[in-house]
Formats: C-alpha cells, sequence, structure tokens
C-alpha cells in the first residue's frame, strides 16, 4: 500500500516489537556466514607429494630424492606434487649402492604419475575433502567444480525462494530454507564420495541464499525507513560477518573437515524456537488480502510497544484493491516495461560482478601468503567496517554515487595488486583486504539499493531475482582463483577491470535516496540512462494501478 507507513507511523521507530525483529532476523544470518564459506577450510588443499610405498624397500636419501623439482612461481625449484622419478629405476640404483645427485644424473632419469596415490602434509589439517578423495593432479579441477556446485544451488534458490516468499510468505520461506541449509549440512558429514558431498552441497547452497533473502526482505517490509537502512545496510551484513569470522576459529580448532561440518551445524538446531517470535510482514498480508492477520499483528506490536493503536489501521477497500492489483504481478513483469526492464538489466550485470570479486576473494584467502586461518580471519574482520561504512554512507549519501565511488576503488585495489614486487607479500595481501573492503561496502550498499528501487509487489521476487542472476557469477568465481595455476597476476587483472566498469554502469541507475518505498511498478523512479530516449509511459497494467489508485480512499 501507497500510505501503508503512514498507516504504521503511530508504532514509531525504534520500540520493543522493532528491536525484537531487528536482532533475531539478524542473528538468523549467522549460519550463512558459516555455510557460505567454509569450503575455504573444507576444500583446501594441503601441501602434497607423490606416496613412496613402505614396502618399498629405499634407502633414505633415494626416498628423499625420489621427487623430481619444479620451477615455482616464484621461480625457487619445489618438489614435484604430481610426478616422481620411475620406481623401477629408483630401485636398481638403490641396490647398486649408489647415492642420487652424486652417482646418478635424476635428470636423466624417466618420471611417472603418483600411481601409488598422494603423501599429504597433515601439519594443518587432519583431512579435507582433496586429501580424503584425491583431488589433485589430474583431478584438481574438481575442486572449484565443487564450489560452483555450491553455487549451483545458491542460484536455484535464488530463481524458486523469491517466487515462492511472494506466494507463501516471507515468513514460511524464510524458516523452512533455515531447516534445509541445517538439515543437509548435517547429511553432509557423512558423505561417502565426492559425488554425495557435492550433490548434498547443492541443496544446502539452495537453502543458504533463500534463507538471507526472506530475512532481508522480512525485515525491509516491517522496520520503518531509518531503522530500515541499518538493517539493510549494517545490520544483516554486520551478522554474516560475525558468523564468517567464527569460521576460521572453529576451523582452528577442529582439523577434520567431517568434524569442521558438524561443529557448524549444530548451532543451527537452536534457531526453531524463533518461529514463536518473529512474525510474517504485514505489508504481504495486506497484498494477499489478509487484512485481519495484518492488523493483528500491528495492534501486538503496539501493545509491545505500550501505544495504543487507532481503531481502524488499514481501508478494507483499499486492501481489496491492492490485492487485486498484486495477483496481476510475476517474475516477467521485471522484463516487461521499459523502465523496469532496463533497471533489472543494470542491476543484474552489476550483481554479476559484485559476486565474482566478492567470492573470488573470499575463496583465494587461503591461497594469500601467511596463515591461512588468520588471512579468513582478517578477510571477516574487513567486512566489519566495510558495513559500518556502507550504513554511513546509506543513511547520508546518494545511493547512486555510493555505488559507484566503492566498485570503482574496489577495481583499482585489485589492479594495482599486479604493480607490486614479488618479494612485498604483505603489500599485496594489504591491497587484496582493501579490494576486499571497498567490494563489500558496495554488496551490502547494493542489496538495500535493490530492495529500494523495486515496488513491494514484486520486490521479494526482485530481489531474489537479482541474486540469482548474479550467481552467474558466484559460479564462476571459483575459477578466478583457479587461474593462477597460470598466473598469479591474471585473476587481480580480471576481477579489477570488470569491477570498476560496473561501477561506470551504476551510473546510469536512478537515485533512490529520500524516496519513499514504491509499492507498485508505477512508482517506481524512471531510469535515467543513456538508453531512456523518450519520455517514459506507463503500460496498460501501471494505468489501470493508477486508476484503481486514485478511486481508493486515503487512509
Amino acid at each position: 500500500m501507497h500510505d501503508y507507513e503512514a498507516a504504521t507511523a503511530f508504532l514509531g521507530e525504534w520500540g520493543r516489537f522493532q528491536q525484537q525483529v531487528f536482532y533475531l532476523l539478524c542473528l538468523s544470518i549467522i549460519p550463512n556466514g558459516f555455510t557460505g564459506m567454509s569450503v575455504v577450510f573444507v576444500a583446501d588443499t594441503p601441501p602434497h607429494r607423490c606416496l613412496i610405498p613402505a614396502h618399498i624397500n629405499l634407502t633414505a636419501a633415494w626416498r628423499n630424492s625420489s621427487i623430481p623439482l619444479e620451477e615455482s612461481h616464484s621461480g625457487a625449484p619445489v618438489p614435484s606434487k604430481c610426478s616422481r622419478y620411475k620406481l623401477i629405476d629408483v630401485l636398481r640404483f638403490s641396490d647398486r649402492g649408489l647415492l642420487p645427485g652424486v652417482d646418478v644424473n635424476l635428470t636423466n632419469v624417466q618420471t611417472e604419475s603418483c600411481l601409488d596415490g598422494w603423501d599429504y602434509d597433515q601439519s594443518v589439517y587432519i583431512s579435507t575433502i582433496i586429501s580424503e578423495w584425491d583431488l589433485v593432479c589430474d583431478d584438481r579441477w574438481k575442486k572449484p567444480l565443487t564450489s560452483s556446485l555450491f553455487f549451483c544451488g545458491v542460484l536455484t534458490g535464488s530463481f524458486i525462494s523469491g517466487q515462492l516468499s511472494d506466494r507463501y510468505g516471507r515468513k514460511m520461506v524464510l524458516f523452512v530454507t533455515m531447516a534445509v541449509q541445517t538439515v543437509f549440512t548435517f547429511i553432509q558429514v557423512f558423505s561417502p564420495s565426492w559425488a554425495m558431498f557435492c550433490a548434498i552441497y547443492f541443496v544446502v547452497g539452495l537453502g543458504q541464499i533463500s534463507n538471507y533473502v526472506a530475512a532481508f526482505v522480512l525485515g525491509t517490509e516491517i522496520l520503518g525507513p531509518h531503522v530500515r537502512t541499518i538493517f539493510s545496510t549494517a545490520g544483516v551484513c554486520l551478522f554474516f560477518a560475525v558468523g564468517y569470522m567464527l569460521l576460521p576459529l572453529f576451523a582452528y580448532f577442529i582439523r577434520d573437515w567431517r568434524m569442521l561440518l558438524l561443529g557448524l551445524t549444530l548451532p543451527g538446531f537452536l534457531y526453531v524456537p524463533l518461529w514463536w517470535y518473529i512474525p510474517e510482514s504485514p505489508r504481504w498480508l495486506l497484498s494477499q488480502g489478509r487484512v485481519e492477520e495484518a492488523e493483528a499483528i500491528m495492534r501486538d506490536a503496539a501493545k509491545r510497544n505500550k501505544i495504543e493503536p487507532p481503531p481502524v489501521i488499514f481501508s478494507p477497500l483499499q486492501v481489496e484493491l491492492q490485492c487485486e492489483k498484486r495477483k496481476a504481478h510475476n517474475i516477467c513483469d521485471l522484463l516487461r516495461s521499459r523502465n523496469i526492464r532496463w533497471i533489472s538489466v543494470t542491476l543484474w550485470l552489476v550483481w554479476n560482478t559484485l559476486t565474482i570479486a566478492y567470492f573470488a576473494l573470499s575463496l583465494n584467502t587461503a591461497n594469500l601468503h601467511g596463515n591461512a586461518y588468520f588471512n579468513c580471519f582478517l578477510s571477516a574482520v574487513v567486512e566489519v567496517p566495510a558495513y559500518i561504512l556502507s550504513w554511513v554512507m546509506f543513511r547520508w549519501c546518494s545511493r547512486r554515487l555510493s555505488l559507484f565511488s566503492t566498485l570503482f576503488m574496489g577495481g583499482l585495489f585489485l589492479l594495482f595488486i599486479q604493480l607490486t614486487p614479488a618479494n612485498l607479500n604483505s603489500l599485496a595481501v594489504a591491497l587484496e583486504m582493501m579490494g576486499k573492503f571497498a567490494v563489500t561496502t558496495a554488496f551490502a550498499i547494493v542489496y538495500a539499493y535493490t530492495a529500494e528501487l523495486y515496488p513491494t509487489v514484486v520486490r521479494n521476487t526482485a530481489v531474489g531475482t537479482c541474486s540469482m542472476a548474479s550467481r552467474i557469477g558466484s559460479i564462476i568465481a571459483p575459477y578466478f582463483v583457479y587461474l593462477r595455476s597460470y598466473s598469479v597476476s591474471l585473476p587481480y587483472i580480471l576481477m579489477g577491470s570488470i569491477t570498476a566498469l560496473s561501477g561506470l554502469l551504476s551510473l546510469l541507475l536512478p537515485e533512490s535516496y529520500g524516496m519513499p518505498l514504491p509499492d507498485t511498478i508505477s512508482h517506481m523512479q524512471h531510469f535515467p540512462g543513456c538508453c531512456q530516449k523518450t519520455p517514459y509511459t506507463l503500460t496498460h497494467t501501471e494505468e489501470k494501478e493508477n486508476a484503481a489508485e486514485r478511486k481508493s480512499p486515503v487512509l
């Protein structure tokens, strides 16, 4: 309803009801930090070399010299991870009492693949899915595919959860997807093979994004304008960062991947009692014509805030008209008219770039110079000031300029990484964290910005669709990390370029700062981009909406 905020203004902005909704919804986001980034440790590749079976009768000198040396990216020779000298030749030389490198020139000895498996360094991890199922060398392509399949589940969840939430309610989808995420992560602990692990991981991804989007939209629709700004930027994002920061702490003390997943799953069962404390969105109930339920929530909220509600909160006639309009909208409306189509396409491109940069940088923490646990924790800590900055910018600055500046600066920081000397590893890590800081700020802004641009009738579907479109980026993000095996600087060049360009693209979006949330498509801001050559005209559906609104009484 266009005057929903005016009708519910009697509740105030920050009473006991709003505080309860704010903090409980934020708490529901914490498991997303666990699930979304656990693959950093669960699927990390420990140092490894070809296994020399214990029953092979070799001297210590020959056993240590049976692995050929290869040139690393830094130019220093390192033991090969995927080959060894032929054991038949090595045994022959060893039986003759010859010494490696003294009596035998090892460069003339033929090599073979790791026919007996691999020997993994257990100084950091007891086990990962890489060491358990030997996802190295010829099978190393399975590591980025593991993360990509998780994001395929996220893509599927983004596609279906928005429409289910608009049809069955925000609250129902929120708790069902929380249960899916928790239960299937628990089942994942008992995966007997890599294929089964990936199949379950797909379902976990489906629940993970659906939980986040449902909680985000539910809070956006219940809370008032000022509190909504804090919730949609700093609120949910900070609690996601809390889960992200706890992940390396759990992983540091639990070095086995199965026990780590089990430890991250158990907190999810503590969220069951929240069902009785988190209400349904009154905005959504009104759009479905369920006036009595919406008013009951508002009266209960007034009671909690110790405020006397008015005798009539919502007009039945206007709600009936709103309900009739609501039935005509679906995902196709995001492309039906020129105005909403260009807004949607532009947002999809921006979201896509953000997910590539954010997830590639997050998944790359295990490859950075230094301790993997500290780098992951640092990557999570960087998000805290980023989310605080996003709230400050969203509270007092232009939405469009805020998104542009953070995207463009993030792209520049990533491009500067390739210019750092090879011996200044700490500077490279600092630039990557600054890029992560800027990209994270932009990610928090674009969520809230998108929710403000779209109307109530398609808001959850629109946010879910933007998230769905962006998953193309998250699916290929692990392969940006994989490019390190060919060139260390190549991922940063690609990420930096597309991030800076998407910052320029974001300048085409309309401004929503200081505007009320639109409730119908006709209330949306006009797309001011270069492709809007003629004045925007309403479609037949939008004309009917405006005519219905003119006939409806003012609350």
